[in-house]
Formats: C-alpha cells, structure tokens, sequence
C-alpha cells in the first residue's frame, strides 16, 4: 500500500483533524509501543500499519 492511500483511508475513517491526531497521539502496543507516525517513520509498512489500526479500532471490514 502507498503512503498516500494509507492516510487517504485514515483521512475517510477519521476525518482530517482527528485522523492526524490519532496518528500522531495513540500508542499502541500492536505497534511495538509506537503512534502510527512513529511505526512509518522507523520503516513500518504502511499496509501493516492499516491492518492494526483497523484491529485496533474496529474499523468495519467495508471500510478497510
């Protein structure tokens, strides 16, 4: 998945303001202790990032 896809995904679920919130606030453990910020800048990929945040947030299956 393309950086650019991922936050447009981010940015439909969330909403603009609050999916840069949650990216750069919400630690998660799926993501070793990370924000999604801090997982993609230390190389996660950001297919794997979407996945735990859907996992995370019970982002309805249509929506991911």
């Amino acid at each position: 998945m393309r950086l650019t896809v991922f936050w447009e995904r981010m940015t439909e679920y969330f909403g603009a303001a609050y999916a840069d919130s949650f990216a750069r606030d919400h630690v998660m453990s799926q993501l070793g202790g990370r924000t999604v910020n801090e997982a993609l800048d230390a190389g996660w990929d950001a297919k794997e990032v979407w996945r735990v945040v859907c996992a995370v947030m019970d982002v309805p299956a249509d929506k991911r």
